[in-house]
């Protein structure tokens, strides 16, 4: 049987084009471009999947959202962006979460693949893995050949559109605040070491740290969860200010102060990365990075409904945000 992937190659052009043009997809190729593939597809003798066809004119009005963790503030703020955005599509929402689990969001692509949804959001991490990641892309290249249209919050690893927060930067910048405050002992809480979303934003606070002559930061590794910043938190030695590199680990750590009698920001400084809104009440006000967690669920529906031939990648910077939680000690 003649595959779509056989056409692809004997046009020269990408999966996604070909199914374009023979899926029915309302996505314009040039016409250069189509004359290839429909010949291609002549020579072959290609049969187009009308079930594809339907997939690609946009029959389905129902969105997958894949997330790593709905109980976790961040991917609920991101799913809810996402959510209001499709709503006001007159578009339905079916959410899967994975436990932070690769092989369940491999799993969950095929799944909605079946299910014949118009578009899937991938919302999290990518991990330090380069055969899962390729697994990853492979499942959503068929998926996306057969009409279906992605779009991720996260890292720029996959060939989709994307919108990719700027993690090492805003680890970067929040150093360099907290240094301006006067402190010089740091220590992170760095979360799993192979998550790119941890490492990224440990490495761009450490470097920060770095440059400005400081001595380095201790690291703590452990789950990217409130009970791995509250066990993380006991092994900080004499830093005088922890970095969490998410809010949920942040507030671990500061259950974990306070369980053991250590005062906050007295004794030491604590800061976050993420701005989860469940936190701007919390006593201290925790000092983190801002993102637009909402409009960036939003935006990711927006480039799945509207993408073109090449992925657009959407960075997002972060603001640093200084709260009562970390102490001026100049």
């Amino acid at each position: 049987m003649v595959t779509l992937e056989d056409v692809a190659r004997q046009a020269g052009v990408s999966l996604a084009t070909a199914s374009r043009v023979l899926n029915g997809s309302t996505r314009q190729v040039g016409a250069d471009l189509r004359a290839r593939v429909e010949r291609a597809a002549d020579e072959l003798g290609y049969r187009a999947n009308m079930a594809a066809q339907t997939l690609a004119r946009g029959a389905s009005n129902v969105i997958g959202i894949v997330v790593h963790d709905l109980t976790d503030p961040y991917f609920a703020a991101l799913a809810d962006g996402a959510m209001r955005a499709a709503a006001g599509e007159g578009l339905l929402v079916m959410v899967g979460t994975t436990h932070r689990d690769p092989e369940q969001e491999i799993a969950y692509v095929a799944t909605m693949n079946a299910q014949r949804v118009r578009a899937v959001l991938l919302a999290g991490s990518r991990v330090s893995d380069p055969e899962v990641t390729g697994r990853l892309r492979r499942e959503l290249d068929r998926y996306r050949a057969s009409g279906g249209r992605v779009a991720c919050v996260g890292q720029d690893l996959l060939g989709v559109d994307t919108v990719a927060p700027a993690n090492y930067e805003g680890g970067a910048a929040l150093a360099r605040s907290l240094a301006g405050l006067g402190h010089i002992r740091f220590a992170v809480l760095a979360g799993p070491p192979h998550l790119m979303t941890a490492r990224d934003r440990c490495a761009g606070f450490v470097d920060a740290v770095e440059e400005l002559g400081l001595p380095g930061p201790r690291i703590v590794h452990g789950p990217f969860d409130r009970d791995g910043g509250y066990t993380a938190a006991a092994e900080t030695g004499d830093a005088t200010c922890v970095f969490a590199v998410n809010d949920v680990m942040a507030v671990g750590a500061l259950a974990s102060y306070r369980d053991r009698g250590v005062r906050v920001p007295d004794d030491v400084s604590v800061a976050g990365f993420d701005d989860i809104a469940t936190l701007r009440d919390h006593v201290p006000a925790l000092t983190t990075v801002r993102l637009p967690l909402a409009d960036m669920g939003s935006r990711a529906l927006e480039l799945a409904l509207a993408s073109g031939e090449t992925p657009t990648v959407d960075h997002v910077q972060g603001e640093v945000v200084l709260r009562e939680s970390v102490r001026d000690v100049r």
